[in-house]
């Protein structure tokens, strides 16, 4: 499982693995393919800093990249007690009598209230560039398309390619234009932000919208070998892959007991491939997450509208974090796309490398097999 994108970051296996977990991150880099830390979970620049830190000492000099959320409009500014302002207070009655409904705790009084994910605000966002430059990164990917001019150049003047989350074959056009040297073409079947145009249709139309000008990268619905060898066989010179890492054995954001996995990863282990909806209610754009309770609230009759980005993922920051330590999977809040059906198990990161290997060997065998 060898394209030209190997050689250029210097990995063993063109899989590209997108987590907000440092400790998967890591664990991809060192199993071969090119760990992607989410960056949008990191308010404070200097927490980001020491988790790069962590992730230079603990891939075995191994490449990795950096993953941002930076709007194509620049969104409301300002910090999260300005914002708060800005949220209609029927929203927070909504929010309250669901939890309550749901039997979800509120905090406890000597619980910090989590402000928000203000990553979602592009000078938070840029700040994560700065930071991220400051160490050995080999990629930076934006999740909301191009970044502006200016980042890209900041990127190339330090040597490091730049990617971006394309929907359709437009996207990817104007991601060229704007410089971008790996488009992903993130199909309808992903997690987290994505279009309305599955892979199958997706990937080939962005492959000929690029040309030579710009890698390919194939996102949404990839969880085994042969959907690595369908993808390239597509035209794709690798996988970006997000859901499949929630399940790694490394994986230890969410609360949980010693030794059992989270109420998200008891969730997610349960869950099939049509246990997925795509809504507003998570970041303010659209978004794929898990089917549960939460998400059936928000589908009512008497629900609010979304809020836009970022105020939505402002709203509903607190109400994560009682969801998180109420540790019942019927609750979670949690991106995952349409592969979540094949997410069946526990296991480390360095295994599922391996599967994604043999698999592809499998079936590329067969393809070989019946020419």
């Amino acid at each position: 499982m060898r394209t030209d994108l190997c050689e250029k970051f210097g990995v063993q296996y063109p899989v590209f693995g997108f987590t907000p977990s440092e400790h998967v991150a890591a664990a991809i880099s060192r199993a071969g393919g090119l760990g992607v830390l989410g960056c949008v979970r990191f308010n404070d620049p200097e927490e980001l800093d020491a988790v790069l830190t962590w992730m230079d000492a603990n891939t075995d000099g191994k490449p990795y990249g950096v993953d941002i959320v930076m709007p194509a409009k620049i969104p409301t500014e300002g910090a999260s007690v300005d914002l708060n302002e800005l949220i209609p207070a029927e929203h927070r009655a909504f929010i309250d009598r669901t939890l309550d409904e749901l039997g979800v705790a509120p905090l406890g009084a000597d619980q910090a209230r989590n402000e928000g994910v203000l990553g979602w605000l592009h000078s938070v966002a840029r700040s994560h560039v700065d930071v991220a430059l400051r160490h050995p990164i080999k990629l930076i990917a934006n999740a909301l398309g191009s970044p502006p001019n200016d980042v890209v150049e900041q990127a190339h003047e330090h040597g490091v390619p730049v990617a971006a989350l394309a929907g359709t074959a437009e996207h990817a056009r104007r991601h060229v234009r704007n410089g971008v040297d790996i488009v992903i073409a993130q199909g309808y079947e992903a997690g987290g932000h994505t279009g309305e145009i599955a892979s199958m249709v997706l990937l080939p139309e962005i492959v000929d919208a690029v040309g030579d000008e710009a890698g390919v990268l194939a996102a949404g619905g990839i969880g085994s070998g042969r959907q690595v060898a369908a993808a390239l066989a597509l035209g794709a010179h690798g996988v970006w892959m997000g859901s499949t890492w929630l399940t790694a054995a490394e994986y230890r954001l969410g609360a949980r007991h010693e030794g059992k996995p989270s109420a998200m990863q008891e969730a997610l282990l349960t869950a099939t491939s049509s246990d997925t909806v795509r809504t507003r209610i998570y970041s303010g754009k659209p978004a794929r997450l898990l089917k549960t309770k939460w998400t059936d609230a928000w589908d009512r009759p008497e629900a609010p509208d979304p809020l836009p980005m970022p105020l939505q993922n402002i709203l509903v920051s607190e109400a994560h974090q009682r969801i998180n330590n109420a540790e019942n999977p019927d609750v979670v809040a949690m991106p995952v796309g349409q592969i979540v059906g094949r997410m069946n198990e526990i296991r480390p990161v360095k295994d599922i490398v391996a599967e994604l290997v043999s698999g592809y060997d499998e079936a590329v065998s067969r393809l070989v097999e019946q020419r």
